[in-house]
C-alpha cells in the first residue's frame, strides 16, 4: 500500500519539488533519490510520474520556457517580439539556480509530434507575419544566444572578473539588439 505521501504525489508536485532541490543543491545535488527524500517516498514512487531524471529535467525545462512566454505581451512585429522574449527568457533562466544549465542539456519531455511542437513554437511569431522556418530559426538564434549569455553570467568567478570591465546588463542588450536587428536584415 502507498504512502499518504505517495497518494498525494503527482507530476506537479514533483517538478515544484524538483524546482526547490535544485535551488538547495544544484544540478548536481539534483537526483532521484534526494528528490525522494525531499517529498517523503521511496525513489521508485517517482518513476510512476515520470520515465527517469531526464524526463524530469525535460520538464522543468518546459516550465522555464513556458515562464519566458508568458511573460510576452503583444508586440508590433516579430523584432520587438523576439527582443521581448530574449529578455523574458534571461529572466526565467536566471530565475533558477543552474536554470541555464539545465535547459542546455534537457530533452524534450515527451516524445510528441515535432511538427505540432513547431506549429507552438512558431506562432507567436507566424502571427506577426513570418513563415514558419524563419519563425523557428529566429526563435532557435535568440534562444542559443540568450542560453550562452546567461551560463556565461552564471559562472561566479568570470563573471565577478568581467564585472569589473562591463555591465552585463547593458551588454546583453546590445548584444540582442544586433543579433535581431541581424536576423531582420538577413531575412
Amino acid at each position: 500500500m502507498a504512502s499518504p505521501a505517495a497518494r498525494g504525489l503527482d507530476r506537479g508536485r514533483l517538478v515544484a519539488a524538483a524546482f526547490a532541490q535544485l535551488e538547495d543543491d544544484g544540478l548536481e545535488g539534483l537526483s532521484m533519490r534526494r528528490l525522494a527524500a525531499r517529498l517523503g517516498v521511496q525513489a521508485p514512487a517517482l518513476y510512476w510520474h515520470v520515465g527517469d531524471k531526464a524526463e524530469l529535467l525535460g520538464l522543468m525545462a518546459r516550465d522555464i520556457y513556458a515562464a519566458a512566454h508568458a511573460q510576452v505581451p503583444h508586440a508590433a512585429d516579430w523584432q520587438e517580439w523576439l527582443r521581448l522574449f530574449g529578455r523574458a527568457l534571461r529572466r526565467s533562466f536566471a530565475s533558477h539556480r543552474d536554470g541555464a544549465r539545465l535547459c542546455s542539456i534537457a530533452r524534450p519531455p515527451s516524445a510528441s509530434d515535432p511538427a505540432a511542437h513547431a506549429d507552438r513554437i512558431a506562432a507567436p511569431l507566424a502571427r506577426l507575419g513570418l513563415a514558419e522556418q524563419r519563425a523557428l530559426v529566429c526563435q532557435a538564434t535568440v534562444i542559443s544566444f540568450t542560453l550562452g549569455w546567461e551560463s556565461f553570467e552564471a559562472n561566479g568567478p568570470m563573471r565577478d572578473f568581467l564585472r569589473q570591465m562591463m555591465d552585463f546588463d547593458a551588454t546583453f542588450e546590445q548584444g540582442l539588439d544586433a543579433l535581431v536587428s541581424g536576423l531582420a536584415a538577413s531575412g
